[in-house]
């Protein structure tokens, strides 16, 4: 069991940021996936914590003292690797009791230990194989298997599934989270891809660029992201992102752009218009005939079995729509879609942070709402 803190973390390649003042706090038992494109800094970092890669500034401390410094053999910390690095001419057994061979434990120690583990990752019966003699998602487990020998306080794991097909991935993502439940542990798991990190984490930080876009449950980062980079990033297909006015009709505040005039259910006056990043999710896109937040016509329909992908074009926007099948639309067809104002999200243009609209504090002020950068 363990706490990790990263205290402002940078790494330099030269005159480059890899990591740039990455600040996290782990809890004990907690699952956080670092999540990210590919070059976002989330492998580096993650060497840094287990001692592979030398911060160029900040500490690292593990349950309150300072690690910085120390080499990875002390550091209390398991790491699984991308690529299993399972020792060819070891059997199962030899390759989970390593570490506690390197160590000099006694040898009943190592068999007894051995065994325990075996057992919970449903190993004993391959324990005499070697690695070659296995299947992926096997040596996945004795990767993982050779990582819990020694009861680490933390374990680290560097896109340990990548190399399994969909299947083998997706069953192995219930067993590490059935793990996760049964041992308690902290884990810390890198991968680019959003469906481990939706699925198995308790907390996602995504990075972007070596630095921290936001840290939260999959819950909030889906629900409320705080820049247009998580928005557009998280759910498959992205979220709609194009850019619009915030505009007073009436007396009420709306979305518009060639195509697109959604109510954002605010009874409010704009001095002038305001220009924004708008986005709507994809499920949150409803074809009705009568609707009049979109309108647009049909360039593309993906049939994904239990659902069809429904591309529109409206104005200079293109919109995908998630759609259950048979969604009853051609490609070549005008369609029209509707939505609920607390599905729109804005984002400022220039920064790309999420907006949030604000009464003023006082009668005096001027204008009836403010716009503010949350």
């Amino acid at each position: 069991m363990a706490r990790l803190q990263i205290d402002a973390v940078s790494k330099k390649f030269g005159a480059d940021y890899a990591v740039r003042e990455v600040n996290l706090d782990i809890a004990d038992g907690e699952f956080l996936v670092l999540l990210g494109p590919s070059g976002c800094g989330k492998s580096t970092l993650l060497r840094m914590i287990a001692g592979l890669e030398q911060p160029s500034e900040g500490r690292i401390l593990l349950d309150g003292n300072d690690i910085t410094d120390e080499v990875p053999q002390r550091r209390d910390l398991a790491m699984v690797f991308q690529s299993y690095a399972l020792y060819p001419h070891l059997s199962v057994a030899k390759n989970i009791g390593f570490p506690l061979r390197a160590r000099r434990r006694p040898r009943a120690q190592i068999a007894q230990r051995v065994s325990e583990v075996a057992a919970t990752l449903e190993l004993s019966a391959l324990l005499e194989r070697r690695p070659a003699a296995l299947s992926g998602g096997q040596r996945q487990r004795v990767a993982l298997a050779r990582a819990m020998v020694r009861d680490p306080g933390a374990f680290l794991m560097d896109e340990p599934l990548s190399n399994l097909d969909a299947k083998l991935r997706s069953a192995t993502r219930g067993e590490l989270i059935a793990l996760h439940r049964r041992l308690g542990a902290t884990f810390l798991y890198v991968t680019h891809d959003q469906v481990e990190a939706m699925t198995m984490a308790t907390r996602i930080a995504l990075l972007n660029g070596g630095q921290i876009e936001q840290v939260g449950t999959p819950e909030e980062l889906y629900d409320r992201p705080r820049t247009a980079f998580v928005a557009g990033f998280l759910g498959s297909p992205p979220m709609n992102l194009f850019p619009a006015q915030v505009v007073s009709q009436d007396g009420a505040l709306r979305v518009r752009t060639e195509g697109i005039d959604v109510a954002l259910g605010i009874d409010a006056e704009l001095p002038a218009d305001t220009e924004v990043l708008a986005g709507i999710r994809p499920e949150r896109l409803r074809i009705d005939p009568t609707g009049t937040a979109v309108r647009g016509r049909i360039t593309m329909v993906e049939n994904l079995g239990s659902e069809e992908l429904v591309h529109v074009s409206a104005g200079d926007v293109e919109l995908c729509v998630r759609a259950t099948r048979p969604a009853g639309v051609a490609v070549g067809e005008d369609i029209a879609l509707r939505t609920d104002p607390a599905d729109i999200h804005l984002f400022d243009k220039a920064s790309g942070l999420r907006l949030t609209w604000q009464e003023p504090e006082t009668a005096a002020v001027q204008d009836a709402v403010a716009v503010s950068v949350a």
